[in-house]
């Protein structure tokens, strides 16, 4: 299935590309997509995300695991990838974020 819009195509690029154990921020794609201000559109984007991307892999800015329907079960693949979360259950975004290139 062909992405909904042209920017969502783009985000979904960009989130195939995140290796395994890494993650990206919602604020991240859209400051490397070149629009700052859309992490919330990078947000309707993933909730449309094709099930073969690796959705699980975006997150909070604070490394928060975004809440809503399938949240555990995100969180259980990332650590399954072995990304590092901290003590008060966010992820280490020190250790683990990507930035694509």
């Amino acid at each position: 299935m062909a992405a909904p819009n042209p920017f969502f195509a783009q985000v979904y690029e960009i989130v195939a590309r995140i290796p395994a154990g890494r993650v990206m921020a919602y604020s991240q794609i859209a400051r490397a997509l070149g629009c700052p201000r859309a992490a919330r559109q990078v947000g309707r984007a993933m909730r449309l995300c094709p099930e073969h991307l690796p959705a699980h892999r975006v997150v909070m800015a604070d490394g928060s695991v975004a809440g809503g329907p399938g949240a555990e079960l995100r969180r259980a693949l990332l650590k399954a990838e072995g990304a590092p979360f901290l003590e008060d259950g966010r992820l280490d975004m020190n250790a683990c974020a990507f930035t694509p290139l």
